[in-house]
C-alpha cells in the first residue's frame, strides 16, 4: 500500500465517511524513517521529486562535531547514543536522530587543544607523553611565535567537567542536523553539523 500523507482517507471530524473522488497521488506519499543505527556507514540515495537526491544516512559511526567555544570542527567517531529527550527507546537501540545525545571520541579535539594551546588536555597527574606529544607541547619557538602563544594560553582555561571528559577519551556531543542531509554533493565526510555540550 505505502505510506500517505493524505486526509482524504480519514474520516472527517464529525465523523462521517469521505468519498474518495481520486486514486493516491505521487506528491502524497510518505517514505519510512530512516532509523539511522551506529555502524559501518552504509548510505541510500533516494530519487525526490524534480529528479533530484536525498541521502538517507542508515547506518553511521563518524560524524562532523563542532566545538563551540573554542570554534573548532573535527571529524569523529560516534561511540554511544546516551540520551534523546524525546524517547528512551531511541536510546535503547542507539538510534541517530536530531538532538540526541551522543558519546563522541575526543581524540581529535585534544590534538588540536594541544597544538593550539601548547598545553596538556586531559591527561592524569604523572602520566608519560610520547616523543611526538613532547615536541608538540615543548617545541621551540621564535619569540614571535611563543609571544603569540602566550597571549592564547591566558584563555585557555576549560571546565573541569569537560577535563573530566576528556581524562576518559570520550566526550558528549549533541546531534544537531537531520542524518537525511548527512551527505553533500562534492563532500567526502558524512558532513552532519553536531554540537558539543
Amino acid at each position: 500500500m505505502g505510506i500517505s500523507r493524505d486526509n482524504w482517507h480519514k474520516r472527517r471530524k464529525t465523523g462521517g465517511k469521505r468519498k474518495p473522488y481520486h486514486k493516491k497521488r505521487k506528491y502524497e506519499l510518505g517514505r519510512p524513517a530512516a532509523n539511522t543505527k551506529i555502524g559501518p556507514r552504509r548510505i541510500h540515495t533516494v530519487r525526490v521529486r524534480g529528479g533530484n537526491k536525498k541521502y538517507r544516512a542508515l547506518r553511521l559511526d563518524v560524524g562532523n562535531f563542532s566545538w563551540g567555544s573554542e570554534c573548532c570542527t573535527r571529524k569523529t567517531r560516534i561511540i554511544d547514543v546516551v540520551y534523546n529527550a524525546s524517547n528512551n527507546e531511541l536510546v535503547r537501540t542507539k538510534t541517530l536522530v536530531k538532538n540526541c545525545i551522543v558519546l563522541i571520541d575526543s581524540t581529535p579535539y585534544r590534538q588540536w587543544y594541544e597544538s593550539h594551546y601548547a598545553l596538556p588536555l586531559g591527561r592524569k597527574k604523572g602520566a608519560k607523553l610520547t616523543p611526538e606529544e613532547e615536541e608538540i607541547l615543548n617545541k621551540k619557538r621564535s619569540k614571535k611565535i611563543q609571544k603569540k602563544y602566550d597571549e592564547r594560553k591566558k584563555n585557555a582555561k576549560i571546565s573541569s567537567l569537560l577535563e573530566e571528559q576528556f581524562q576518559q577519551g570520550k566526550l558528549l556531543g549533541e546531534k544537531a542536523v537531520v542524518l537525511e542531509r548527512a551527505l553533500l554533493p562534492g563532500r567526502d565526510s558524512v558532513a552532519e553539523q553536531m554540537a558539543m555540550c
